[in-house]
């Protein structure tokens, strides 16, 4: 009996450490976004983005649109780019979520901020739409 016991609390342990929250399922879409994006590696971008994902932003104060396929062609196997990102915020309700991630270019001296739009889809958290802006720095 005392066996029996000692294997239902490890396997009800096992079970609890492998489920993760809502939370951290979404901060790993991000991290696939923001380390997929700096250490050039389209396949984790794409799985960080839904199919149908679009990216907006104003330029010259006109709105620009980039399908994410597009937006994930710009990424090369291996290519890496000098992107240090972070996330600031996370905000989740069932299955939605909405996400504050901050991209610093040293090199071009911007800071970007991106807005990402989550939804949970067939049990996992992708990115449905990202909207950005950039400040420069001296």
């Amino acid at each position: 009996m005392k066996h029996l016991f000692i294997l239902v609390v490890a396997l009800f342990t096992v079970t609890i450490s492998f489920a993760q929250s809502d939370k951290e399922q979404i901060t790993e879409t991000l991290l696939h976004y923001i380390e997929g994006t700096a250490d050039g590696s389209p396949e984790r971008i794409k799985k960080a983005f839904h199919k149908d994902l679009n990216l907006y932003s104003i330029a010259n104060d006109t709105l620009s649109i980039t399908s994410g396929k597009k937006y994930i062609g710009y990424f090369k196997e291996g290519e890496k780019r000098n992107r240090i990102g972070k996330i600031i915020s996370i905000d989740v309700v069932n299955n939605a979520a909405m996400a504050k991630v901050e991209i610093d270019f040293p090199k071009g001296k911007r800071l970007y901020t991106d807005y990402m739009m989550l939804l949970k889809v067939k049990g996992e958290w992708k990115i449905i739409h990202k909207s950005y802006t950039f400040v420069p720095y001296k």
